[in-house]
């Protein structure tokens, strides 16, 4: 279910179209029935005319209401379902070149640092150097994983989540998925709450050729075990054209250590 209103949420542009299409050629045919129904004098035609006006009516009516519904989905159902799963909408942006400006100096006077003092005695003001900070990892990789399968190729690939890792919050699904003829490509998870076969999370339909960011993964909804984490890439004939699957430990939230208060 959550599936498909991030699905309805993602295409609801295109349903707009195709529902105002709709509500044109609805609102067409209630005039040209109009116009029969007016035009003609005999009881049988202007029957027909009042059933076709009747019917057009009714189609109007129902996709003004589908309408409103995906307009629910969009702007209510989908933002509470991401606020309670505690998923953000992830924008990859480019800040494009970084220059700090430096100041220019008004003269050559020399700067002389023979006051400075980088090792007094006093600890506390000595002057340290700061530390490069290593990445964190995303997740703890488990060890002795069961191999990945299929993502030796640029067609389906995953770097997060990496074979064998630990999650336990909401992650940002990152690797490729494009091939030949794309039609669309899926997430999908196989384990002891899918009775060991494959279950579909989300679907779409823009390839990510480099890597980057392919949707969002929320593990809370699935019970704690191993599990198989799959994308896969169709064509447009509905074909499985290149697929990743890696293995990953869904697991309850590490707690967060309490400070003890001094």
């Amino acid at each position: 279910m959550t599936s498909l209103v991030f699905l309805i949420e993602q295409i609801s542009t295109g349903l707009y179209i195709l529902i105002g299409v709709g509500i044109f050629w609805a609102w067409r045919r209630v005039m040209y029935a109009r116009s029969s129904f007016r035009s003609t004098h005999f009881e049988l035609e202007r029957d027909i005319a009042r059933y076709e006006r009747s019917n057009a009516v009714t189609v109007l009516i129902l996709l003004i209401e589908l309408g409103l519904v995906i307009v629910g989905i969009q702007q209510v159902v989908a933002p509470t379902i991401r606020a309670d799963a505690g998923i953000e909408r992830v924008v990859l942006l480019d800040d494009g070149e970084f220059n700090t400006p430096i100041p220019s100096r008004s003269d050559n006077t020399a700067i002389d640092p023979s006051g400075v003092n980088l090792t007094p005695d006093d600890p506390s003001q000595r002057v340290l150097a700061t530390p490069t900070l290593t990445p964190t990892p995303v997740g703890t990789i488990v060890p002795n994983s069961p191999p990945a399968i299929g993502c030796d190729t640029p067609n389906a690939m995953l770097q997060i989540p990496a074979n064998g890792m630990r999650v336990f919050e909401p992650i940002t699904v990152v690797g490729t998925a494009n091939i030949g003829d794309f039609a669309f490509y899926r997430f999908e998870i196989s384990g002891p709450q899918t009775q060991g076969s494959f279950a579909t999370l989300a679907e779409y339909t823009q390839p990510v050729a480099e890597l980057g960011e392919l949707g969002q993964f929320v593990p809370s909804f699935y019970e704690p075990g191993e599990y198989q984490f799959r994308v896969t890439v169709f064509d447009s004939t509905n074909s499985m054209g290149s697929s990743c699957t890696v293995n990953i430990y869904i697991s309850a939230p590490i707690p967060t250590p309490t400070p003890i208060g001094g």
